[in-house]
């Protein structure tokens, strides 16, 4: 097989590029070792930047977010046993939309069958060879047969744990990260929402998130241990805990049906540079952020948004140097983006061993945070996403 820009992944990073590169006039293939089933049922992140939403809009596939997707003009950040509104909108002029990445999978999944472009599920991709040259290999089983995708250029959007990255030789990639000890436990409930928007809530219990994907369905987190099995939290259990962490006077969090559960656990990861010869990496491929910003997503999107660009430009005019600043104009935003998550994380988690010195400090970030116009203004220019970098 041959095409002009070779795509591992179809994710939301993978997916996007391959949407924009079609509208660009562009050949890809897209090749992913899960089935379509499962991309389509994964539960990822639910918010979107202004930004990330204009861009689907632009590339076309945004019909189903139209109708569906849920529009945010602010968040609540909660303690000491008060809630405080951070007006997003009227501080930063954009808004949030609420709308799973696991919708805006089907969407672009949906977008590239009826467009029929190759897109291969159940394509177990096993190496990425000859990047340094001009028509770098993609190895890959299908249908039980062993093949190899010959391209102009390599989109590595597996995420990861994907095989992309360390196709890259030794000594090239420097790697940053950090762990963190706590992880979420996220529910997924048929129940109405009990807030009218996010509420990130600390308390001395561990933080707590009131999130949701519809108008039917909400999505809860609780902090706790990063190896912690969801098997020690039958549902009453979790109700109880986010109540205890989420409570008011004169508000009540309603409970539903758990439909799903599960486990995530929190790290930052960056690597650099984000591209080798004719391999580009996009995505969790070449970084990853703590949830508690809701950037992973957007950054995907970023990523692939400046890569089809640079294809564009390359593809019309054959100068290299098109593609040879990708890298950096992504660390920009990617570093703000690790940032800002890691900042959010800091502010409203509780370590299991709790130093009280630290947790004063937090109480009065929260307070600066909540009381300062120009601090509540830089928490929401972050979290909307930057129109600059």
């Amino acid at each position: 097989m041959r095409t002009q820009v070779g795509i591992v992944g179809a994710g939301p990073a993978g997916l996007t590029l391959a949407r924009l590169l079609e509208l660009a006039g562009i050949e890809s293939v897209v090749l992913e070792n899960r089935s379509r089933e499962y991309c389509e049922r994964r539960v990822r992140a639910g918010v979107l930047e202004q930004g990330t939403v204009d861009l689907l809009r632009e590339a076309g596939v945004a019909e189903r977010l139209e109708q569906e997707g849920i529009v945010h003009g602010g968040i609540y950040l909660q303690f000491e046993g008060e809630r405080h509104h951070v007006p997003l909108a009227e501080l930063t002029g954009r808004t949030i939309v609420i709308y799973g990445q696991t919708e805006v999978v089907k969407d672009l999944i949906a977008a590239r069958v009826a467009s029929g472009l190759p897109l291969l599920f159940e394509a177990d991709v096993s190496g990425v060879a000859d990047v340094e040259s001009e028509r770098p290999r993609v190895r890959f089983t299908y249908q039980g047969r062993e093949q190899e995708l010959e391209c102009e250029v390599v989109a590595g959007c597996d995420g990861f744990h994907g095989v992309c990255r360390s196709a890259i030789p030794a000594g090239v990639l420097r790697t940053f990260e950090r762990d963190y000890p706590f992880g979420w436990l996220g529910i997924l409930a048929e129940v109405e929402p009990s807030a009218d928007e996010l509420v990130y809530a600390y308390n001395e219990r561990g933080f707590a998130l009131l999130s949701l994907r519809s108008a039917r369905l909400s999505r809860y987190y609780v902090q706790v241990r990063h190896d912690e099995d969801p098997a020690d939290w039958p549902d009453d259990r979790v109700w109880k805990e986010l109540r205890l962490r989420t409570e008011l006077d004169g508000w009540t969090l309603e409970p539903g049906p758990v439909l799903e559960k599960g486990v995530t656990g929190m790290r930052s990861f960056v690597t650099e540079p984000m591209q080798y010869g004719r391999l580009f990496l996009a995505g969790d491929a070449a970084h990853i952020v703590p949830p508690t910003g809701a950037k992973g997503l957007n950054l995907a999107v970023s990523d692939v948004r400046i890569l089809a660009r640079r294809l564009v430009d390359w593809q019309g005019t054959g100068d290299g140097a098109a593609l040879e600043g990708y890298s950096a104009e992504c660390l920009g935003r990617v570093w703000r983006a690790e940032h800002f998550s890691w900042w959010m994380t800091s502010m409203l988690h509780v370590a299991e061993d709790g130093d009280p010195f630290d947790r004063r400090l937090q109480l009065a970030q929260l307070r600066y945070v909540t009381s300062s116009r120009p601090a509540a203004a830089s928490l929401a220019e972050n979290y909307v996403g930057l129109t600059t970098l």
